[in-house]
């Protein structure tokens, strides 16, 4: 039995310490946990006047009781720790082997399509219909139609022998049981997410107070899953690399693999509705539909937000609208719309604002303000008339945003003067921390806080001249104001921008004079207002605003496939 010394001033707690008076440990717990039950542990201690051996004021006494005995029961936890440690280690290696031994047995089993059974039908994991025959399992005699289908592992849990496996194709979801030998196979064993499989099987009805997609499920009888198929596990699989703790730019880097998950797939899918029921109703009012160029060599919104590069020796822009290209299709093709992408090379990062965004853009011919405002509302309305229409696409909208409701007509109209009012009555401020006036562009912060207090769609009209663009028409009863409209969203703000444009070329001219614009690269716009002009109007609507309301998104760069913003423009 030795002595053991401990100076907490001087010394170390490393294992390479003795315990000695030349080389003691700095702590007592960590002292006992390397020399345990030794004869005594004396700890270097201030000296009293009656001490003896005194050296720079400071003598060896011994450890204090329940100082000592904290150190003897955690050195009795940490025993406890490692024995444990020890058993788990022996447990795991035990588990490990026989896992292997599993495994190795599996990889023995080969599977063989029963050539017996009735030649499966290719189907879509959604697709129903009078070809498709579900078993009934209370008639004996019931069959099934055996099908092929094809998909990836969207989920998957194993109830002791039998495999439950969710599949997914981008169509929808199926639930397949796997049983019996086929859940013993390596590949069944060592199943991985988003592992894409060929399944053969019959179709069923689920067990009563069960639930499944369609309330039907697949029975496997057959399968392949080629090894190129197979997805990562471990560190790398899916479930690991996107998760809900992973922050926001990891999960824009891996923004393909997140568009696999439920939500962003259901904001894709939504989009696709939403594009189709714009190109529907367009058609169902004869407005044609047309591909105006991306790359220009004039602006429309201002030269800040100009995306600019070289064309072959000369300047040339990434389009920030197709509207002064839609007026020139007016005389020869009647109203006409297109859905292409805009640029605007935006400095905000806010959640609304991105660098490109696909764009709803029409020109309407002969009409007055009023028809403008009128064609904006019912645009919006019957496109989401169509798009609830289909019960699968109103499911997804449902699930992402289950307090939304079909707004009503008409939509509430407020002049910009009359905003200012409200804004003022309110005590919202302008960016300046200032009551609003006349002619203040009205910020985001503020344009949300009265959409969302009124909580209705809103068409904020009549804004003045010079904070608008140099197309707009006037009011001719207030020469202040142009005949303007921004269509305000709860929760989003503006998502539809449109105005009357001006007709006339003297008007026009004076326009781009006060710009400081060049009249003469935009020739062929001023062309129009010199062969039979009219009175004409169009508006635009930002897609991704437009779902983000619809479905309840935070941030427009969620409804798009790879949003692009300032410092991204990847993947």
């Amino acid at each position: 039995m030795a002595t053991i010394y401990i100076d907490e001033e001087i010394s170390l707690d490393e294992a390479s310490q003795q315990g000695t008076q030349a080389s003691p440990f700095k702590t007592l717990q960590f002292a006992y946990l390397q020399r345990p039950a030794e004869s005594q542990y004396l700890v270097r201690s201030p000296a009293s006047e009656s001490d003896t051996d005194v050296v720079d004021g400071k003598v060896w006494k011994p450890a204090a009781k329940s100082a000592l005995k904290k150190a003897v029961n955690y050195y009795e936890q940490q025993k406890k720790k490692v024995a444990r440690e020890q058993e788990l280690a022996v447990r795991r290696k035990q588990e490990e082997d026989e896992r292997n031994a599993v495994l190795m047995k599996a990889k023995e089993i080969v599977l063989e399509e029963d050539k017996s059974l009735p030649a499966p039908v290719k189907i879509k994991l959604d697709e129903v219909g009078d070809h498709i025959k579900l078993r009934n399992m209370d008639d004996a005699t019931s069959q099934g139609t055996r099908v092929r289908v094809f998909g990836r592992v969207h989920r998957e849990r194993k109830q002791k022998d039998v495999l439950f496996i969710t599949l997914r194709d981008g169509y929808g979801f199926m639930q397949v049981v796997v049983s019996g030998k086929l859940a013993k196979t390596y590949e069944a064993l060592t199943l991985t997410r988003e592992t894409s499989m060929e399944i053969l099987g019959e179709m069923r009805q689920v067990p009563a107070g069960a639930r499944a997609p369609l309330d039907r499920e697949l029975h496997a009888d057959f399968y392949k899953i080629p090894t190129h198929w197979r997805a990562a596990g471990g560190d790398e699989a899916i479930t690991n690399r996107v998760t809900a703790d992973t922050d926001r730019s990891t999960l824009l880097n891996l923004r393909h693999l997140t568009l696999r998950g439920e939500v962003a797939s259901s904001v894709l899918l939504v989009r696709d509705a939403v594009e189709y029921a714009f190109n529907q109703a367009f058609k169902e009012l004869r407005i044609r539909k047309v591909s105006p160029p991306a790359l220009v060599q004039t602006m429309v919104e201002g030269g800040a937000t100009l995306f600019q590069l070289g064309y072959y020796g000369a300047d040339a822009f990434l389009t920030q609208s197709s509207q002064l290209y839609l007026e020139t299709c007016l005389p020869s093709m009647g109203d006409v719309y297109c859905i292409e992408k805009s640029f605007r090379a935006e400095k905000s990062l806010t959640r609304r604002h991105l660098s490109e965004f696909t764009h709803v853009e029409a020109e309407l011919d002969f009409i007055t303000f009023e028809d403008l405002l009128n064609n904006i509302e019912h645009m919006m309305c019957r496109v989401l008339e169509i798009v609830m229409e289909d019960p699968v696409i109103a499911g997804y909208i449902k699930n992402l945003n289950p307090d939304f409701k079909l707004p009503q007509r008409p939509f509430m109209r407020m002049r910009y003067s009359d905003a200012i009012e409200w804004l003022r009555e309110h005590d919202i401020p302008n960016e300046e921390g200032q009551p609003h006036t006349f002619g203040d562009d009205i910020a985001e912060a503020a344009e949300r806080r009265m959409t969302d207090e009124i909580k209705k769609p809103i068409f904020l009209t009549h804004f003045p001249a010079e904070i608008k663009a140099f197309y707009m028409q006037k009011d001719p009863d207030d020469p202040r104001v142009t005949e303007s409209v921004d269509c305000l969203m709860p929760g989003v703000g503006e998502i539809v921008g449109g105005s009357m444009r001006l007709d006339d070329n003297e008007g026009l001219m004076a326009a781009f004079k006060r710009e400081g614009l060049d009249p003469s690269t935009y020739y062929w716009y001023t062309d129009q207002r010199k062969y039979g002009s009219s009175p004409h109007g169009g508006w635009g609507l930002g897609l991704e605003r437009f779902l983000a309301w619809l479905c309840n998104q935070h941030t427009v760069r969620d409804c798009c496939l790879y949003p692009r913003f300032a410092g991204r423009c990847a993947p």
